[in-house]
């Protein structure tokens, strides 16, 4: 070819490790012949492929996907460092930790089990290290919109968590509910022996970042809102 035309296929094609030629007709996808890398003599031997190989078969469905294709699959493993695979047709996929659901989790098998079939989107498909991403989470409806139109209400939920600068408490009646914080300027004095881990807190949700996706809370604000007798949820 002539380089100063497709210098990007120029550039890719030497630091390429391996090749293969494909047919030019339609839904012919098996490589017609495969090639590596000169051996140690400097000899690049090719070989014709007669039966496809099981990368062959990978090769060729990866060609069928496409960011932001919708696939169904079997989850067959979860990893130690958060990644969940599934099988899509023969192919096995990732789910990264992020892509697994919009709503607070602490472990994958809090949102898939093995054996569980799911639905997902491709996020991408690289060819060249054989790996496909899926996303759970891009086919789940957000729900941060109706949490900031809570803004106001007075609700009870557990506290979760205790940091110097506040404290965190669940504002929703779930397992995967969400969690604002209560900055230590919106604590009452007098309620210091309540806010322990687990115990109930009364709380008003004063403010919802949807950039940042953080919840503000005030557990003053609440205990004035009682006291003029508006009735919490």
């Amino acid at each position: 070819m002539d380089e100063t035309q497709f210098e990007a296929v120029t550039s890719q094609l030497a630091g390429a490790r391996a090749a293969g030629v494909v047919s030019m007709y339609a839904g012919e996808d098996l490589p017609l012949f495969t090639a590596v890398l000169p051996d140690s003599d400097g000899v690049l031997r090719a070989r014709w492929q007669t039966e496809p190989t099981p990368g062959d078969r990978d090769w060729a469905f990866l060609k069928t996907l496409r960011r932001g294709q919708v696939v169904t699959g079997t989850v067959t493993t979860i990893a130690s460092f958060g990644v969940t695979f599934v099988d899509i047709g023969g192919f096995t996929a990732m789910i990264n930790l992020p892509e697994l659901s919009r709503r607070p989790f602490g472990h994958p098998s809090d949102v898939v089990s093995v054996g569980q079939e799911v639905t997902a989107e491709v996020l991408g498909v690289d060819m060249v290290r054989e790996r496909v991403q899926l996303s759970l989470r891009a086919l789940q409806e957000d729900p941060w919109p109706q949490v900031a139109q809570r803004i106001g209400e007075v609700v009870i939920g557990p506290v979760t968590g205790i940091v110097p600068f506040g404290v965190f408490v669940r504002v929703e009646d779930r397992e995967d509910g969400f969690h604002g914080l209560v900055p230590t300027s919106e604590l009452d004095a007098s309620s210091g022996d309540v806010v322990e881990v687990g115990n109930s807190l009364t709380v008003k949700i004063i403010d919802v970042d949807l950039t940042r996706r953080r919840i503000l809370l005030s557990h003053v604000q609440a205990l004035t809102s009682a006291a003029e007798g508006r009735p919490c949820d």
